[in-house]
């Protein structure tokens, strides 16, 4: 397995980019975004600028621009790769 070191500021920034570029495909400027996801204009620029941003209104952004089940889906998936079995079936049904 390869790990990569990755800064926080990196996947912040990735993040932003990710989602500049969703609002330049749907052809919103930052004010018109702003008014349907609730996230200030001046917000949404620093965002795009920097990286930083509040959780909620991250997901506020992602949820208007994107489709939230994907962000979700993250969690899912690293829980279901660390779940523990619950019975001998399960054990020996995974091969483990």
């Amino acid at each position: 397995m390869k790990h990569l070191l990755i800064a926080e500021n990196d996947v912040q920034k990735a993040f932003a980019n990710h989602l500049r570029k969703q609002r330049e495909q749907a052809k919103l400027s930052r004010e018109e975004l702003a008014e349907r996801s609730t996230v200030p204009a001046a917000t949404i620029k620093k965002f795009e600028l920097t990286g930083q941003i509040s959780f909620r209104q991250l997901l506020l952004l992602w949820q208007t621009l994107d489709d939230l089940k994907r962000l979700y889906a993250l969690t899912q998936l690293e829980a279901e790769r660390f779940k523990v079995p619950t019975s001998i079936e399960e054990v020996l049904k995974d091969g483990l």
